[in-house]
């Protein structure tokens, strides 16, 4: 939240390298116990789902994707296993009653302690803007220009996990709705209390695509086969009437669309999921330029860059949510890929986790 009220912005939201965590695996593939290794990928970790190995194309230059999204490059990933669903608010309010934890949008910015840490002469941001809130969505009538986000996402004090839409909201029933309103550090928190972690873009594209192939679409070539609302996104006039059509204007519980053929529910829409990946526009050329024969394991850039906000540290959250509409962004893509600030946590922004074998 400090890098936003440094630059009192509303935003929305590679190295190739080996994964260095990988002593479990190589000590499990040296033991050459074929049985061992297929009970392993026959029982995964309760609520998760094996995703095995392989290699497919990371990116996109297809005539939906964006300039960041390309060029489309050669990668491999090894086995892992990932979350079937988004993380729910029952699975998080679990974490935080053994911990305690409070997430970024439930802390109050001390000014005095931000103040040691902008240039002097800084003035003091509004009072709102230092008192915990996040981010809430509003249906705009009468927009003109897309590309100002202002005029549809607010902030508000008192918005986060527990209140989604502000104070005066709850989650009472919606324990199996995604969790929102996380930031980055929250996510990491969950993933290390739970034994897990954040998966690589890498991971996470691969594992969208169920093993479909490069297509469009998680599913295949069209947003609607035979007609069929297969994830939760915007259907409407963007921003101000979401029709519902797929039978939600918000975020659904999870596990309400089709999985894909891992059993992976809504890796396409419902909310967006953070990465460990820091963003780069270029990331997937300097990938290739590092490696022509392909990626194998990448793990993103070292560091992250944003011409549009270059001080704002940023890492690519994937799948779309139930915001993106193909009058706006058509982000309910595999190789669709946009940079949040690590400290922003929105309505619609969640996550899953990984774990390595």
């Amino acid at each position: 939240m400090k890098v936003k009220i440094l630059f009192l912005l509303f935003i929305l939201t590679t190295s190739c390298a080996t994964p260095t965590n990988k002593t479990g695996e190589k000590e499990l593939w040296a033991t050459n116990n074929q049985d061992q290794k297929l009970d392993l990928i026959a029982k995964p970790p309760r609520g998760m789902v094996f995703v095995p190995g392989g290699k497919f194309i990371l990116g996109s230059e297809d005539s939906e994707a964006q300039r960041t999204e390309g060029p489309a490059i050669n990668a491999e990933v090894s086995g892992f296993y990932i979350d079937e669903t988004e993380v729910t608010n029952a699975q998080f309010s679990s974490f935080v009653e053994a911990t305690g934890y409070k997430t970024i949008s439930e802390r109050s910015i001390d000014w005095e302690d931000l103040k040691s840490q902008v240039p002097s002469g800084t003035p003091k941001p509004p009072d709102s803007l230092l008192t915990a809130g996040s981010l809430i969505f509003g249906p705009a009538p009468n927009v003109t220009n897309l590309y100002d986000i202002s005029q549809w996402w607010a902030w508000k004090v008192g918005a986060n996990w527990r209140h989604p839409q502000g104070p005066d909201t709850n989650i009472d029933g919606k324990e199996n709705y995604p969790v929102v309103h996380i930031a980055f550090e929250d996510a990491q928190a969950y993933a290390k209390w739970a034994g897990k972690r954040l998966p690589t873009e890498a991971e996470w594209e691969y594992a969208s695509r169920g093993g479909k192939g490069h297509k469009p679409f998680a599913w295949g070539e069209k947003l609607m086969p035979d007609g069929k609302y297969l994830a939760n996104f915007f259907q409407g006039s963007f921003p101000d009437n979401n029709s519902a059509n797929d039978g939600y204007a918000g975020a659904a519980p999870v596990k309400m669309y089709p999985p894909n053929s891992l059993g992976l529910y809504d890796m396409i829409g419902n909310v967006w999921e953070w990465t460990n990946d820091w963003y780069r526009p270029d990331s997937h050329k300097l990938a290739n330029l590092v490696s022509a024969k392909g990626c194998f394991n990448p793990q993103g850039p070292k560091s992250s860059y944003d011409p549009i906000e270059p001080l704002v540290p940023k890492r690519v959250i994937k799948g779309g949510s139930f915001l993106c509409s193909d009058e706006y962004c058509s982000n309910y893509r595999p190789s669709a890929r946009m940079a949040t600030a690590i400290d922003s946590g929105q309505e619609h922004l969640g996550f899953r986790c990984v774990m390595d074998l």
